[in-house]
């Protein structure tokens, strides 16, 4: 890791820059990529999938959310990187503008950062784009295409971008360079690579075709483009992209594919409930694994997870599974699933987990468990944040009812009945989909959850507790708003022996009587 960041260094120099940002995703902008193409763990050697690193002439510093506070600490050198911890509502560009002095510039991959931030980050401070971070990393992984079916899609390709060009006038067309947006469109999956369903690819509507840039043809991209006006996504384009279009480039003010896929059609939710169906039989099983069988590891549990996760039909995970008991179930990330920790009568046990079936779109759901009998403690926090999760889910909704308002509430219950030593630290929940992470919609206590929330938009409900001397509680249910209210897509059970039923309300038991308890 010194030798890289060496040569990081070496590479500041020769471009003449004071700071290098160095970015966790790839050239589009994936989050859940390899580690391998991840230039920020590289230099880092932290492996979450969220949060940049800054380089100076003698700093390294890592940025990262409440999520991964404690694994930032465990996987770093404090020697070598210095683990900004950002709080609740806290920006990073804002933090990292705060290390930086006015005079300084600071160099900027244009391929691994959108037009959005770049401009953002220009707000803060000098910015030198670059084509190159000055790390090597692996090229993406294009892997292998296939072509749904219509009976989980619900809409041809063809009608989908027939309704693209009817906004389109003559001298017009749209880029799309984010691969949920292509995989959308084209209802095309790759279920090659690990932890994810979406093709890597870009496409170019006009009013009369449309072009599918294959991995080839990618490279040159901008010589396909003949229109006079080329409408992109700020937030999806990276800044080379838009840099390449140059005076063709516009600004759209809504993706008409994000809200697309984001507001799920009657087919699309349909196969979502019997994907979340044999998800909840993994889960019930994993269950039982546990309950039966003594001096298992978290490694083994993770191991026969992903077993029962294709014995009931996943094509492949929707992200690696966590698989954390007691002090790890703390870590809201933690992804190690080790050898060496061994279940034991009054383990807690935190179970993240999810999948890909047919239709490419991904499941998430998190329940906890204990082996034998549970203690005083971990019943009080298990069921404070069953109790928020109920109230959260039986909000009454309306049809300009925002995520920012349900987080708001979680927080306000979590307050009344606080616990010293357990804090909430992460958003309430995201939007899910083609990525198991989408937006809209979003839970939580940033501007991107102020924004309504549609009829068939598919999001996680998760509250959480945490304390990294005891133990986490998470308990996540993926939902959808539909006539008027959350319905949840799973009903998989909560952990009964956890329950602490003289802390819930006559309403809340009433509430848990929707989902199985046992």
């Amino acid at each position: 890791m010194n030798e890289i960041i060496e040569k990081a260094r070496e590479f500041m120099k020769a471009e003449k820059v004071d700071f290098l940002l160095v970015n966790s995703t790839n050239e589009f902008l994936v989050e859940y990529n390899r580690l391998s193409e991840n230039a920020r763990y590289l230099l880092t050697g932290f492996s979450g999938s969220t949060g940049d690193a800054l380089l100076s002439r003698n700093k390294l510093y890592l940025f990262v959310d409440g999520r991964y506070h404690i694994q930032a600490d465990l996987e770093t050198d404090p020697k070598v990187v210095t683990v900004v911890k950002l709080q609740t509502g806290q920006s990073q560009l804002c933090e990292m503008a705060k290390l930086i002095p006015h005079h300084a510039v600071v160099g900027v991959c244009g391929k691994k950062n959108s037009q959005n931030r770049l401009e953002e980050m220009e707000k803060h401070f000098k910015v030198k784009l670059l084509d190159f971070d000055g790390i090597e990393t692996d090229a993406p992984d294009f892997g292998v295409i296939e072509d749904l079916r219509e009976c989980v899609c619900g809409q041809t390709s063809e009608e989908k971008i027939r309704q693209i060009q009817k906004t389109l006038d003559y001298n017009e067309s749209i880029l799309f360079t984010n691969p949920e947006d292509v995989s959308y469109l084209y209802n095309k999956r790759d279920f090659s690579k690990p932890y994810s369903s979406k093709i890597l690819a870009k496409a170019l509507i006009t009013s009369s075709q449309d072009i599918f840039f294959s991995e080839e043809k990618q490279k040159n991209f901008d010589k396909y483009v003949s229109s006079d006006i080329v409408y992109v996504d700020a937030n999806t384009i990276t800044a080379h992209d838009y840099l390449l279009l140059g005076r063709r480039a516009r600004i759209m003010k809504e993706n008409p594919v994000q809200a697309m896929r984001t507001v799920k059609n009657d087919t699309e939710i349909a196969h979502l409930k019997t994907a979340f169906e044999r998800t909840d039989m993994a889960v019930c099983a994993i269950r039982d694994y546990i309950e039966n069988n003594d001096g298992i590891s978290e490694y083994d549990i993770d191991q026969k997870l992903e077993e029962y996760f294709k014995q009931f039909g996943a094509k492949s995970l929707s992200f690696k599974s966590i698989v954390a008991h007691n002090q790890n179930s703390a870590l809201a990330h933690y992804s190690k699933s080790s050898k060496e920790e061994i279940i034991k009568d009054g383990s807690l046990i935190l179970i993240d987990c999810g999948a890909y079936y047919e239709g490419g779109l991904a499941t998430d759901i998190t329940r906890v468990f204990v082996k034998g009998t549970p203690t005083t403690l971990q019943r009080k926090v298990y069921t404070t944040v069953l109790k928020t999760f109920l109230n959260a889910f039986n909000y009454p909704m309306t049809t300009e009812t925002t995520g920012y308002e349900i987080d708001n509430l979680a927080r306000t219950i979590f307050e009344k009945n606080k616990i010293e030593g357990f804090v909430f630290n992460h958003g309430l929940g995201h939007g899910i989909g083609i990525n198991v992470h989408e937006a809209p919609p979003n839970l939580g206590c940033g501007e991107i959850a102020k924004t309504s929330i549609k009829e068939n938009m598919c999001f996680t409900i998760e509250p959480g507790l945490y304390n990294k001397e005891h133990f986490g509680v998470r308990l996540e249910n993926s939902c959808y708003f539909k006539d008027g209210k959350i319905n949840s897509f799973t009903s998989m059970c909560y952990e009964k022996k956890l329950i602490d039923y003289s802390m819930l309300t006559e309403q809340e038991q009433e509430w848990l009587g929707q989902f199985e308890v046992r």
